[in-house]
């Protein structure tokens, strides 16, 4: 599914974001940035070595984070098959906290975007943050990222391809759903 919107497009998909031909990957990664699971183990795997050595380069905090939740870190990626890779730290859900972490994921795509553009990218691949190990609710992450990513594409610095890489049918459903709902 493919939506025109500002100065470029969202474009959703089923998919392994490891395989994206695209200038920038965005990572689903933790606050260490020195890989884990699901989609940050995958695309520290299909990277090699390199990725972790040039996560290892960036400044760590106190308590070894080298970046905040609802930020983002940029660097080369590696053997894949794109320019970057943009390290996004999304929130893990926590249902006390709704309106802080709701902006934390809002603030992670719009970052990742700005990362992009900030490189001069045209093209930029999503999984869907937060939604697995961190038990954000699909749904609801879904209108989250896809509005933030609208917002980005109607302002001055859109990108040309913005892509959603969903691994399963049923979260691609839901982002479609979220895409269609968004105004226009």
């Amino acid at each position: 599914m493919k939506r025109r919107i500002g100065g470029g497009q969202i474009e959703l998909l089923r998919g392994n974001i490891v395989e994206q031909r695209v200038d920038a990957i965005v990572n689903a990664a933790n606050t260490w940035m020195l890989g884990g699971g699901g989609v940050d183990g995958a695309i520290h795997a299909a990277a090699g070595p390199a990725l972790l050595a040039e996560c290892k380069r960036l400044p760590v905090d106190a308590g070894g984070r080298r970046c905040p939740t609802g930020e983002t870190r940029t660097t080369a990626a590696g053997a894949l098959d794109a320019r970057y890779v943009i390290h996004a730290v999304g929130p893990v859900y926590d249902e006390r906290y709704v309106d802080e972490v709701e902006q934390q994921l809002r603030s992670v795509h719009a970052s990742a975007l700005a990362a992009a553009a900030d490189h001069e990218c045209a093209s930029i691949a999503f999984p869907a943050i937060s939604t697995g190990a961190y038990r954000f609710p699909i749904a609801r992450a879904a209108a989250i990222a896809l509005d933030a990513v609208a917002d980005f594409q109607r302002g001055p610095r859109a990108l040309a391809e913005v892509r959603f890489v969903l691994f399963t049918v049923a979260d691609l459903a839901v982002f479609e759903r979220a895409l269609a709902a968004l105004d226009h």
